[in-house]
């Protein structure tokens, strides 16, 4: 029977679920933090993809059901696309509101404070930046393309959630800002129906295929 590991502090003590789930957000956050500060995308990238793989096999917060992570061997995702890594200018958008229900968590609320302007000759439209409101806040950048439900997760992919660490980078000075999609990934309901998560509104539909970051597993 396949058991979860047990992750303990320094003193020998088994780890509650309360501190379990906050040590994995402790391991996302410096994992992205590795992404942000390393000068070699690709680099970067494979450290993402190794220590996702790891977390999503070991960890007892991974969202692989607990009877599918000893032979899961971690997301699988297309090669890396230098041509991906795009540079977009961000421009003001009205603030308009959003809510979505999440189950049990309640109603998220979110408002758009940016659109990407650059995307459209590449991927076939324009993507609208988020901020989470409530308790501190966070920026959400979710979105559907034309491989979505074929080669990817029918629902989207997440590329920017800061409230969970998933953060590649700020804004620039000029306005402008790095968007790595061989960083997409899918959400927490991809794998489990434990989870409801936040979809991406209807405006943030490419038309294009972002074949880049995780997708679904090819049957050998």
């Amino acid at each position: 029977m396949n058991e979860s590991r047990v992750i303990s502090d320094m003193g020998g003590n088994d780890l509650n679920e309360t501190q379990q789930l906050w040590e994995w957000r402790e391991k996302i956050a410096n994992l992205y933090y590795e992404v942000r500060s390393s000068p070699d995308a690709v680099a970067a990238w494979r450290l993402w993809c190794d220590t996702r793989s790891t977390l999503f096999r070991d960890h007892p917060q991974s969202p692989i059901e607990l009877a599918d992570r000893e032979k899961f061997e971690g997301p699988t995702t297309f090669s890396y696309d230098p041509s991906l890594r795009l540079t977009v200018q961000l421009v003001p958008v009205t603030p308009e509101r959003t809510t979505v229900a999440t189950g049990v968590d309640g109603d998220l609320s979110m408002h758009a404070f940016s659109r990407t302007a650059g995307l459209e000759t590449r991927l076939g439209g324009e993507l609208t930046l988020y901020w989470i409101e409530g308790y501190g806040g966070g920026v959400f950048l979710p979105f559907v393309d034309a491989t979505s439900g074929t080669e990817t997760y029918g629902g989207g992919r997440y590329l920017l959630d800061t409230i969970k660490g998933a953060d590649l980078g700020v804004v620039r000075p000029d306005g402008t800002l790095v968007l790595d999609f061989n960083f997409s990934y899918f959400p927490s309901c991809a794998y489990s129906s434990r989870y409801v998560c936040p979809l991406a509104p209807s405006g943030n539909r490419l038309k294009g295929g972002v074949r880049a970051g995780e997708r679904l597993l090819i049957s050998k």
